[in-house]
């Protein structure tokens, strides 16, 4: 059983950036595809990136493309997600997942239901 704890979040104004990170327990994430989500408040969650076990190769949703970059450190079981350029529609709780050990090693996980673990979330706020 994984366990998954979020931590960075707080409140920025509109161009800064914010680094979260994502530590794992009671398992490796070196077998797991990572990914993170978020959702605003009254929206559904939405997808945000996702680091391939396999391979290490990233993939991002649309929204975040070229802004945000998800990086793993396997040795300190730990993931990280550096945000830039803020803006005010990146405001959410940010949640971390794992997929299930070996899951994902020729694709990316995009979807909620792919993720067997979660994170409580972190809360993110941009001020404009």
């Amino acid at each position: 059983q994984v366990q998954l704890v979020e931590s960075g979040g707080g409140l920025v104004q509109a161009g800064d950036s914010l680094r979260l990170s994502c530590v794992a327990s009671g398992g490796t994430i070196r077998d797991h595809s990572m990914g993170w989500f978020r959702q605003a408040p009254g929206k559904e969650r939405e997808f945000v990136g996702v680091s391939r076990f396999s391979d290490g190769s990233t993939y991002y949703g649309d929204s975040v493309k070229g802004r945000f970059a998800i990086s793993r450190d396997n040795a300190k079981n730990t993931m990280y997600l550096q945000m830039n350029s803020l803006n005010s529609e990146d405001t959410g709780i940010y949640y971390c997942a794992a997929g299930v050990a070996g899951a994902g090693r020729y694709y990316y996980l995009q979807t909620g239901n792919q993720y067997d673990y979660w994170g409580q979330g972190t809360q993110v706020t941009v001020s404009s």
